[in-house]
């Protein structure tokens, strides 16, 4: 087992291109490939390595072209830089090609007379109450790096059950809780909601991500975030859903969307 804090350490710079390079360890890979939100990670991780003073992380898209294999190179670049935001282009490529383009999209705060939100988190229990996740059958090899409780909603192929749940989560590895490259890694642990509907065990494949941070800074003295996630459509193929992630105050940090190829 590599500890994420070893993951990253093992990260360096191409002294000639001025990107960066990485090799996963087998127990970071979801069968061949590393999964959608290590991906989205390492870019993070190597945006911040290669282009100095940037503010908070305010959004990203990620596209997953192909598969994240072997030798994985991260190539960061601005796209342009104002007053108070900085939009990045990070691509990621393997030994398979084109692993990953992504565009991030970071700001400074602005006084506004604005402060409004409609979130509210889901009444759960908290997770020494809750039982674990990360035990179903044909879970990835990379769920053994994180801590899982189910607080609501269903286990993947639950017979009946509404396709959503809500997972309290947390790094085995400890370390710095308020990082969003940290984050960025945790919030795509769990597996896709559809995975509820399913019946027996079949792969998926993350196509697209798309996340908007609402806390610059979140706070977190606990290590959990609870994760709800919502499946609103899954046929043909392709499932589409939505996420929420909560600091342990009950503050929502972090919302996404995400399209899932469902081969099943």
């Amino acid at each position: 087992m590599t500890p994420f804090s070893a993951l990253l350490a093992g990260m360096h710079q191409e002294i000639e291109s001025l990107s960066h390079s990485i090799v996963l360890p087998p127990d970071w890979l979801q069968g061949r490939t590393a999964y959608g939100g290590l991906s989205a990670a390492l870019c993070l991780e190597a945006t911040h390595r290669g282009t100095e003073n940037l503010p908070p992380l305010r959004s990203a898209q990620y596209c997953f072209v192909g598969p994240a294999t072997g030798n994985l190179n991260i190539s960061a670049q601005i796209l342009r830089k104002g007053k108070s935001t900085t939009l990045v282009g990070c691509d990621m490529t393997g030994d398979s090609g084109l692993a990953v383009r992504s565009t991030l999209c970071f700001g400074a705060s602005r006084p506004s007379s604005h402060h409004y939100q409609s979130l509210v988190m889901p009444q759960v229990a908290g997770p020494d109450d809750c039982p674990s996740y990360f035990n179903w059958a044909a879970s990835p090899s990379f769920a053994r790096h994180f801590d899982g409780r189910l607080a609501a909603g269903a286990m993947p192929r639950t017979t009946g059950a509404k396709p959503a749940m809500s997972v309290w989560l947390r790094h085995q590895d400890v370390g710095d809780d308020t990082s969003m490259v940290r984050l960025l890694a945790l919030a795509d642990a769990p597996p896709p909601a559809a995975l509820v509907l399913a019946t027996e065990p079949i792969p998926i494949s993350t196509l697209t991500w798309s996340i908007d941070v609402l806390e610059a800074y979140p706070s977190n003295l606990t290590g959990w975030w609870l994760a709800q996630t919502t499946c609103n459509t899954s046929r043909e193929g392709y499932s589409a859903q939505e996420t929420v992630i909560w600091s342990p105050d009950g503050a929502p940090v972090l919302v996404a969307r995400q399209n899932v190829a469902v081969f099943g």
